[in-house]
């Protein structure tokens, strides 16, 4: 290996473990309470060095969310693959939720970082800039993921036809959100993942029931049948 290449493999690996020591803080902390120089300290960097990576908070901060909501669309991926109904896709959507919940704080970083970084004011050079380096692919891959299969629903005729798919995704996204929020509030030793799991189940099952058309048997949208 050339020096070319290895000082390429090192960059790499050194971005790689930037992302990693915000990921574990912002786990700890709250996305709030960690700043640039804590990264720094964490990852044994300069903050010089580290704005050589990342000229921002928030572009490291989307980075993370990108990635977070590609390895969720990874455990999602099939629902495009196997022609699922629209019952069967929300079904599975769920368990691909929970499979990446059980694993690892995906989840909690894609809303809660997401949540952090909508906050800001619309006039805020940071992150216009950040929007401009890095857009929100996967994220709102995410996003249309879930309006697809709202969609499907209501051609299916499940869900009620005059429903507002986006403004149901939002409300899906939004309730999540604040699910997720709520918890990372939480003391670290207090946020266990079953718990925040079956919040968040039960708000999913009340929404798509009121999202159900008039004489639709609601025990089929029943999420763990």
């Amino acid at each position: 290996m050339g020096i070319t290449e290895r000082r390429e493999r090192e960059k790499k690996e050194r971005r790689k473990a930037i992302l990693n020591c915000a990921r574990e803080l912002i786990l700890e902390y709250g996305v709030e309470k960690v700043g640039m120089e804590d990264i720094a300290r964490k990852a044994e960097l300069s903050k010089a060095t580290l704005y050589l990576y990342f000229s921002s908070k928030e572009i490291l901060f989307i980075e993370i969310c990108e990635e977070s909501a590609r390895n969720f669309l990874k455990q999602i991926k099939s629902f495009w693959e196997n022609g699922l109904t629209g019952i069967s896709a929300i079904k599975f959507l769920w368990r691909g939720y929970v499979e990446l919940f059980d694993d690892s704080n995906e989840i909690i970083l894609i809303f809660h970082v997401r949540n952090y970084l909508n906050s800001w004011p619309n006039n805020s050079a940071g992150l216009n800039n950040a929007n401009e380096q890095c857009k929100s692919t996967f994220v709102n891959a995410i996003i249309e993921a879930i309006k697809t299969i709202i969609d499907q629903c209501k051609a299916e005729e499940v869900f009620d036809p005059d429903l507002d798919s986006t403004l149901a995704t939002n409300l899906i996204l939004s309730v999540f959100s604040l699910v997720v929020g709520n918890a990372a509030r939480l003391p670290q030793e207090s946020n266990k993942p079953e718990t925040i799991i079956n919040e968040m189940m039960n708000a999913f099952q009340i929404m798509i029931r009121g999202f159900a058309k008039e004489g639709v048997d609601r025990t089929l949208l029943d999420l763990q049948a």
